[in-house]
């Protein structure tokens, strides 16, 4: 399986820090934190409270129970359909849940109430990845809107992931280039036009793309993994290893990095 950046990435750069996947769908209220259940015990006192429902949401949420969060929302939504906070919250829970159409239904109904930019947006890259071209539509409102280079970036960025899925290279290239020349340190572009270089078997182009990635952030677990994968492409088994290995070290979830390691070790004889 190939490690590659997750693009909902891009959505918490508008909203909230990276949530901790759930190892067990089926937790029971004894396997919660305490502080959760003396929360959802204070909402059941105070049903009618929806700042404490809605702050049992969010820290459902971030213990990785989705399921549960997006029902306390979809309570407080039944009762405030007009509420852009509540859709929007429920947009990125649906996407922490892995659920696309859910949060893509959520973010329609979110910019019905307000249309905001990280809306549009979050939207736009979650139709980029389906291949829909309402995805540029959304991006070019929000470059309309002239918010500044930052959001500029993000439509160009998001404009590219568009053309690279529908496999149109040579544009995604061009807009990624131009997401990085608004934002040299827009980290998703440089690991995307690699990724495009490297699914063209470019790899030497790839590699010098992923180079520049640990050049301007040194700490970037991605760009050492794909540095190694074109390593191990170009026959230098021991770049591959140590840049594999450097990867592991700065994230110790990347299994793949691992049994790679295993792997080539195992073929040198050492």
């Amino acid at each position: 399986m190939k490690y590659r950046i997750s693009l909902i990435a891009l959505i918490l750069l508008f909203a909230c820090e990276p949530k901790q996947q759930k190892t067990d769908s089926s937790n029971t209220a004894s396997q919660l934190p305490k502080a959760i259940i003396e929360l959802a015990n204070t909402v059941k006192q105070f049903p009618d409270s929806m700042g404490l429902r809605f702050k049992l949401a969010d820290v459902l949420d971030s213990a990785g129970d989705y399921q549960e969060s997006l029902n306390q929302l979809d309570s407080l939504i039944i009762k405030d359909k007009a509420n852009f906070g509540l859709w929007f919250k429920k947009a990125l829970v649906s996407t922490h849940n892995k659920d696309t159409n859910n949060a893509i239904n959520a973010y329609v109904n979110a910019i019905k109430v307000y249309p905001s930019p990280d809306a549009l947006l979050a939207l736009a890259n979650l139709y980029a990845e389906k291949k829909d071209p309402e995805s540029l539509n959304l991006c070019k409102q929000v470059a309309d809107l002239k918010l500044g280079r930052t959001y500029l970036a993000h439509t160009l960025f998001i404009t590219g992931i568009y053309h690279a899925r529908i496999g149109n290279t040579s544009n995604a290239i061009q807009f990624f280039n131009q997401c990085i020349a608004n934002n040299y340190s827009y980290m998703e572009a440089y690991m995307e036009k690699g990724f495009v270089y490297y699914d063209q078997h470019k790899t030497k182009d790839a590699l010098m793309v992923f180079q520049t990635v640990i050049t301007l952030k040194n700490n970037y677990a991605d760009g050492y993994y794909w540095m190694a994968k074109c390593n191990e492409l170009l026959a230098d088994k021991a770049a591959a290893i140590d840049n594999y290995q450097k990867a592991l070290t700065l994230d110790k979830s990347i299994k793949e990095a691992a049994d790679a390691i295993a792997r080539l070790k195992k073929a040198s004889g050492s």
